[in-house]
């Protein structure tokens, strides 16, 4: 074989090398085990300092306000290298999980009976349940809140807490364009209400932990946990509506809608609401912000419905810079327009193909930036629409009124 390699590669093959002694490896293994042992040694010396001396990491901003009620952990670190970390997501677990309850959707579904095949009986009605979703308790008297959609269409609601009770519920009040929605229940009990934080001090990044009912009763009281991905996302439902919603990758699944999503002190900063479900994407669920939330509830509490300014004009498109290429616009932003009969916006002036774009000086591209700008007035304020008609360029003023049904 030396010959063969000798003469494979033109060279002679190298001379062998004298091996060493066994001692020698003896020495270099005890010398090995003795630097192992030292570095471990020093490793706890160090540790056992730290814990006691060095700082302590709280999951707490010192900055904003603490429950008393939500245990704060402070976590040093012997604690971080043990795992220990997880008792936060486990202590939001165990404090916001009584308050988050499982709602039925019970409607009046047509059945045929085959055991009257031949009678007019045939088709009957029974009571099923379409549909099941989450719920958030809202107060000690019964007020839960959740989504729409969630309680849409019921004959009857049946709410479930987290001990198993179970309860018949009335609707308080619904809001399609919020897709929030109130119902209550008569307990005979104690109930553990929701804490709610402030959504507008929400941070990417942040610690954010979904509970709700995904897949019905199987998989009630689900935890996932995930961050905060994005603030202020716009996103549109099926009907045309814009929600101003947090984006998370928390999972979100079907029945999880209505559920509580919490920060990392066990408030409630957002009611989940959708995920984006098509092939491809993946960990892109949106929550309603606590904030907003509760603005529309109390609202629904006081008065059964959400009442909201209106420009009083429908809409026909986005103006894109290919719609305005293709027809010839004189402005290739914007959100062209038709006012509603009778309404302010048609005495003020404006008409069918109007381009809005701006409202009180501010730049408006799209309809969900008009709807918002127009969200942030009160009914009977007077707002400045600057509109362009054909190569004009004008500026009209109209009244807000309320936002019809």
């Amino acid at each position: 074989m030396d010959n063969y390699l000798a003469n494979f590669d033109g060279k002679d093959p190298a001379p062998k090398q004298k091996r060493r002694g066994v001692g020698f490896l003896m020495f270099v293994m005890a010398c090995l085990i003795c630097a192992v042992v030292s570095a471990g040694v020093s490793w706890a010396v160090c540790s056992q300092q730290l814990a006691q001396a060095g700082p302590t990491v709280s999951n707490v901003p010192d900055d904003q306000p603490v429950n008393a009620e939500t245990p704060i952990l402070n976590l040093n670190s012997t604690a971080l290298t043990k795992g220990r970390s997880d008792e936060a997501t486990i202590a939001v677990g165990q404090n916001v999980s009584p308050a988050v309850v499982f709602i039925s959707n019970i409607q009046n579904v047509r059945a045929f009976s085959f055991n009257n095949w031949y009678s007019s009986r045939g088709v009957q009605t029974t009571e099923m349940v379409v549909s099941t979703g989450s719920g958030v308790i809202y107060s000690d008297d019964g007020y839960i809140i959740t989504n729409n959609h969630v309680v849409s269409g019921a004959e009857r609601l049946s709410v479930t807490l987290y001990n198993g009770n179970s309860y018949l519920a009335e609707v308080v009040g619904r809001d399609e364009r919020s897709d929030l929605a109130v119902i209550k229940i008569e307990p005979n009990e104690e109930l553990t209400v929701a804490s709610f934080g402030d959504s507008d001090k929400l941070v990417v990044g942040e610690t954010a932990i979904a509970i709700g009912n995904p897949g019905g009763e199987n998989f009630t009281n689900s935890l996932t946990q995930g961050v905060i991905s994005g603030l202020d996302r716009s996103v549109s439902t099926s009907d045309g509506t814009v929600l101003k919603v947090v984006q998370t990758d928390a999972a979100i699944n079907p029945g999880n809608s209505g559920g509580a999503l919490c920060n990392a002190k066990g408030e409630v900063i957002g009611i989940n609401t959708i995920k984006i479900g098509m092939t491809g994407y993946e960990g892109m669920g949106f929550a309603i912000p606590s904030n907003d939330v509760l603005e529309i509830c109390q609202q629904l509490i006081k008065a059964g419905k959400v009442v909201r300014p209106a420009l009083g004009v429908g809409i026909i498109c986005n103006v894109t810079p290919q719609l305005a290429y293709y027809n010839e616009l004189s402005v290739d932003y914007g959100v062209m327009i038709e006012p509603s009969q009778g309404s302010n916006a048609e005495q003020a002036g404006l008409q069918v193909y109007d381009i809005i774009v701006a409202l009180d000086e501010k730049r408006i591209e799209t309809f969900s930036e008009l709807q918002t700008a127009i969200f942030e007035h009160q009914i009977g304020d007077t707002v400045k629409v600057s509109v362009v008609r054909g190569e004009e360029k004008l500026d009209v003023e109209v009244t807000l009124q309320e936002l019809a049904d």
